[in-house]
């Protein structure tokens, strides 16, 4: 396959995506499109607000735990880590491995992900550093050398397995389990529940970065198909839905408005949506994990955890699983 075929491939199954997404109930757009360069920024500012405690109290937590990790784990690993993003805490761990053999960090900002292997390269020259730009939540091959002597440890850090509805978050796991064989292990953060007003905040801060995150999906989306939506014409919000315990993060509509995408792609017709004044685009869920959750989560996917810790105010759950 040329490379021009492969990016209309590529074009077309987002094409095909947003439109599904668009024209369900409720309307949605993936959460990848919110991750262009602009988005990565904008995500790295959010982890710096005072509003947002899953970062700095994951960090916190893998500060006092890493050491235990590193023992757990053996020496010579492989490491494998989904979402890195700017890596600080893929740092903290390589750091608390014995002489770690590999490390392939994977996400889908390629520009971050490339900066942030340089970086890896500089400090562990003896190390092997694979950075796959790659979309995740879609079929991807992970390179052999992963299979290879040494544990290889999966790092899913972030709650982001919370970004996945549960059927998938099941999916995703038993799907790493099967890349790593019997003997890999994984290393999850996962957000708990709690007060309605500390969650809310968090993805509604006072500075409007997360507003100005959300409506990027947006930007991202005329970039990529074509699109004229008016990322202004849209309010961000972030409520609680305690039933289905998760966040769901969405755009509503100010106005009555008409938005056209119109990709580059032969024999495509152009695809145009009329929203209503107040209709929402679910643009992102965050679900929220209790002890009971997490666990039935992690076993209906073929993993067993072996240790857990929490911060102080149990706002955050830090896990080390095995198979079986």
């Amino acid at each position: 396959m040329n490379s021009e075929v492969a990016v209309d491939a590529r074009v077309r199954a987002l094409f095909d995506e947003v439109k599904d997404g668009l024209t369900g109930s409720p309307r949605s757009l993936p959460p990848k499109l919110f991750y262009d360069a602009r988005g990565a920024r904008l995500f790295e500012e959010i982890t710096r607000l005072p509003e947002y405690y899953p970062t700095r109290t994951e960090i916190g937590i893998l500060e006092r735990c890493l050491g235990e990790v590193g023992e757990l784990v053996g020496p010579g690993a492989r490491l494998v880590e989904f979402g890195s993003g700017s890596g600080e805490k893929t740092w903290k761990l390589l750091d608390a491995l014995e002489r770690p053999a590999t490390c392939v960090p994977i996400d889908i900002s390629a520009e971050q992900l490339f900066a942030f292997a340089d970086r890896i390269r500089a400090a562990h020259p003896e190390m092997e550093v694979i950075p796959l730009a790659a979309d995740y939540t879609r079929p991807f091959r992970l390179p052999p050398s992963i299979r290879e002597e040494g544990t290889t440890l999966f790092f899913f850090p972030g709650s982001t397995v919370g970004n996945f509805e549960p059927e998938e978050a099941r999916e995703f796991l038993a799907n790493m389990g099967q890349a790593g064989g019997p003997d890999c292990a994984l290393l999850l953060g996962a957000d708990r529940v709690k007060e309605r007003e500390v969650l809310e905040r968090a993805y509604d801060d006072a500075a409007g970065v997360t507003a100005a995150f959300n409506r990027n999906a947006l930007r991202n989306l005329n970039g990529l198909l074509g699109g004229d939506f008016d990322p202004e014409g849209f309010e961000h919000r972030a409520p609680w839905v305690p039933e289905a315990s998760r966040i769901e993060m969405r755009l509503v509509s100010r106005r009555e408005q008409v938005a056209t995408l119109a990709p580059d792609l032969p024999d495509t017709e152009p695809f145009r949506i009329r929203l209503a004044e107040g209709e929402a685009i679910v643009t992102e869920h965050s679900y929220k994990f209790t002890d009971e959750r997490i666990d039935a989560l992690c076993r209906a996917a073929g993993w067993r955890i072996v240790r857990s810790w929490t911060d102080e105010r149990d706002w955050f759950g830090v896990h080390y699983l095995v198979r079986g």
